[in-house]
């Protein structure tokens, strides 16, 4: 029997097991915020004592992380070294998750199965891919054969506030420096770009008066107002801004939440506003950043009585390819061919993901993991995220010859 043969049975003799351990990682919640994770990787560390492995756990000191806006961060490390000679290949996905929302058929940290599909949130993103990691992982040591190299599982809890205090915590203080990087993706295209990301929290500063006198007040929403409608007004302009990367297109800009006003009957004093600027990969994030500070502050420039505070929450760089990112793509894609029967993309994706922290420091990093064609199909981040068994089983088999590829040549 061939070592890509064994690789698949070993997959397959073992997929109840795969299963039932996503089952375990899908009901422990995560919700971020308010961002308690470290129980999560608690239950990790000690699930994988099962297959004789020890998860270093590095905690992200607990000033830091609520000065951050979370409550808990313990970021995991499985090391796993072989004889000398070969590359460092790291794996990573995020355990964090946005709350679950309404509107669910299915408990949302239930796990359960149905029709072919395991349903909770992270599902398809990104807890899927401990089970499709730690499993290809396990069948390849399991092939008995002589390993070169070192295998690192990086599993992480700081992607949806911008990965800082994830993988980025790990890079910062030098507890890994992989030669490669697998972060968690979906079965059916290879990631090897993505846009930019930035957020700000804008508060308008007014004064509150009576309903009755609303001119003894000064009225910061109908300065916030004139903030919407200039950053608003931007957009037809921004869809004049094409990427040349497959699968993105134009920068974005919303504002995704607005809070303000005491009451019905008071002139609103503050108004607090947190938007979400996306730019492709060709834009310069500092031009960028500056450009919307400039468009907000002029919008209320001379409004008397009002002042605003411009924070920004968050500035995440693009994924851009790095040299040997090319390997990694050419060695994902002859493997899915062969479990898959098709050929897979190497595209870009509009969405950001804490794999760019490692593409910063020169890491070559592709998004590859168990997931459908497209993100609304998983439902992710939306009621009732599920994912295929079936691809999580194939995803498994691709991400284990892969590893074999660079490990056991």
């Amino acid at each position: 029997m061939s070592r890509e043969e064994q690789l698949i049975q070993w997959i397959d003799a073992h997929f109840d097991e795969e299963v039932a351990f996503l089952q375990q990682v899908l009901r422990v919640p995560t919700d971020t915020p308010p961002g308690n994770n470290a129980p999560h990787a608690d239950m990790v560390a000690d699930a994988v004592l099962a297959y004789g492995w020890t998860a270093e756990k590095h905690a992200v000191p607990e000033q830091v992380v609520r000065d951050y806006g979370m409550e808990t961060i313990t970021n995991l490390i499985i090391r796993r070294p072989y004889a000398e000679g070969g590359p460092t290949v790291a794996l990573n996905a995020h355990g964090d998750v946005v709350p679950p929302g309404d509107n669910w058929t299915y408990p949302p940290y239930g796990g359960v199965i149905d029709d072919g599909y395991i349903y909770g949130r992270a599902a398809a993103v990104s807890k899927c891919d401990f089970a499709t990691y730690i499993f290809a992982v396990r069948a390849l040591e399991a092939l008995g054969v002589p390993l070169k190299g070192k295998l690192e599982l990086h599993f992480t809890y700081d992607e949806e506030f911008g990965g800082l205090l994830g993988p980025g915590w790990l890079l910062e203080q030098k507890l890994t420096r992989p030669d490669y990087v697998i972060a968690a993706g979906f079965s059916y295209n290879i990631v090897t770009a993505h846009n930019a990301c930035l957020q700000f929290e804008i508060t308008v500063h007014g004064k509150s008066g009576h309903g009755a006198m609303p001119e003894t007040g000064h009225d910061a929403l109908q300065a916030a107002t004139r903030i919407l409608n200039a950053l608003y007004g931007q957009l037809p302009e921004l869809k004049k801004i094409k990427s040349k990367v497959p699968g993105i297109d134009s920068p974005t800009m919303l504002v995704g939440r607005i809070d303000g006003g005491t009451n019905t009957n008071v002139v609103p004093g503050k108004v607090v506003m947190k938007m979400d600027r996306r730019m492709i990969p060709e834009e310069d994030p500092v031009a960028v950043e500056a450009q919307v500070r400039a468009l907000i502050e002029d919008a209320v420039r001379g409004v008397e009585g009002i002042s605003i505070d411009i924070k920004r929450l968050l500035l995440s760089h693009a994924l851009r390819p790095q040299p040997g990112s090319e390997t990694l793509v050419g060695h994902i894609q002859k493997n899915a061919k062969a479990i898959l029967g098709e050929d897979i993309p190497a595209v870009g994706t509009p969405l950001y993901a804490d794999a760019r922290l490692y593409g910063e420091r020169g890491i070559p990093a592709v998004l590859y993991g168990a997931g459908p064609r497209t993100v609304p199909e998983s439902n992710a981040k939306k009621a009732d995220e599920r994912l295929a068994l079936e691809d999580l089983r194939k995803a498994t088999k691709i991400v284990a010859l892969t590893l074999a590829d660079f490990l056991a040549p």
